[in-house]
């Protein structure tokens, strides 16, 4: 397991809805649209992707310059909605984190989500976690989660300076398009249900492992790449694992 790469909304962190707010209120000022994100789905989704989506309902100009003007208010508004409240780190975030400082070798530790970088930076400064990480994939790369996936990988090989095969690779994320883009890289996923979505529904999208938070699991006990150490993602939980 030589790189993890994290999830942030309902993975890290919960805002408590930062986000989706900041969105909404970016619509009525931006646009004069009150209530015009109501229609938007955001688990799982790429900020650029939803304000893609949003301008294309409203019959809007998907241009630069509207994708810009919605984005460059949408991240103003997210800061000042942290800034009242941040919301909370996601159960057993912490000493995972610490978990995979200790592991020798250590893994590289990035980010692989639909934020753009300064959103989810702003998102992650607020729980003091941005430093964790030392690569990513943002939703500012690409709209499509699975290429945010493959940039990740290729800036983690760039930063180690080797070739890393997609089973040494290992996703954490709370929703089904986490354990899709973790697929599309040939990289093992483990789902975790702290973002809202039941775990029978995670099961179904068919991660390496399962568990209702990091808290129930160590580092130490995925590192393995053999396929024995996998469960099938239909049983149920314990210890941390599906068995």
């Amino acid at each position: 397991m030589h790189v993890i790469l994290f999830d942030i909304d309902g993975t890290l962190i919960r805002t408590g809805g930062a986000g989706v707010k900041a969105f909404a209120r970016a619509s009525e000022l931006v646009f004069g649209i009150p209530g015009g994100t109501d229609h938007l789905n955001f688990h799982g989704r790429t900020d650029t992707s939803l304000i893609r989506e949003y301008l294309e309902f409203h019959g809007l100009d998907v241009s630069p310059e509207n994708r810009e003007r919605f984005l460059e208010a949408y991240l103003f508004l997210l800061a000042e909605q942290l800034n009242v409240h941040a919301g909370e780190t996601c159960p057993g975030v912490a000493s995972f984190l610490q978990a995979c400082r200790a592991l020798s070798p250590t893994p590289m530790v990035g980010l692989l989500t639909g934020n753009v970088r300064l959103g989810a930076e702003l998102k992650l400064r607020a729980h003091g976690l941005w430093e964790e990480f030392s690569i990513g994939g943002f939703g500012d790369d690409d709209e499509d989660r699975n290429i945010i996936a493959a940039i990740a990988h290729r800036r983690a090989e760039q930063a180690l300076g080797s070739s890393i095969p997609g089973d040494q690779v290992l996703v954490i994320g709370d929703t089904e398009r986490d354990v899709a883009c973790a697929r599309a890289i040939g990289a093992r996923c483990l789902a975790v249900a702290t973002g809202g979505i039941a775990e029978t529904d995670l099961a179904r999208s068919g991660p390496d492992w399962l568990v209702s938070s990091l808290e129930q699991v160590h580092p130490e006990d995925l590192r393995s790449g053999d396929a024995r150490r996998r469960r099938s993602a239909h049983k149920t939980v314990s210890q941390g694992f599906l068995v």
